[in-house]
């Protein structure tokens, strides 16, 4: 999904909001429970957005409605790796946004970082 990478890649989180289906549905590499809602989805990337550090797509695999955008960043002194894997509904809209990221001390990071934002929201 290039108008999402691009948004991304732009630091353009209300862009990237934009292309989220109203019920979109996020499946975060840290919670067990999924997230739903356009509005909580995006306060979920910006907030990532303030977490991740030199965040770069390095590939992108599409197949109709689905797409898989691999990237790396850094989360403190953690190096990651991770996908975004994106479908989309026969809109455009993405309407399921899962995120897998490793190494675990990465993802533990992030956990401990969203974690602190969450009791401040």
């Amino acid at each position: 999904m290039k108008a999402f990478r691009q948004a991304v890649e732009a630091g353009d989180i209300q862009a990237a909001t934009a292309l989220l289906a109203p019920d979109v549905v996020f499946h975060s590499p840290v919670s067990f429970k999924p997230y739903h809602g356009r509005d909580e989805v995006g306060w979920i990337l910006a907030t990532v957005a303030t977490i991740f550090e030199d965040f770069v797509y390095v590939d992108e695999l599409e197949n109709g409605l689905h797409s898989a955008l691999r990237f790396r960043t850094r989360i403190g002194d953690r190096v990651a790796e991770g996908v975004d894997l994106i479908e989309r509904d026969a809109e455009g809209h993405i309407r399921t946004l899962t995120v897998m990221i490793r190494p675990l001390s990465a993802l533990q990071a992030l956990g401990a970082a969203m974690a602190a934002r969450f009791g401040a929201k």
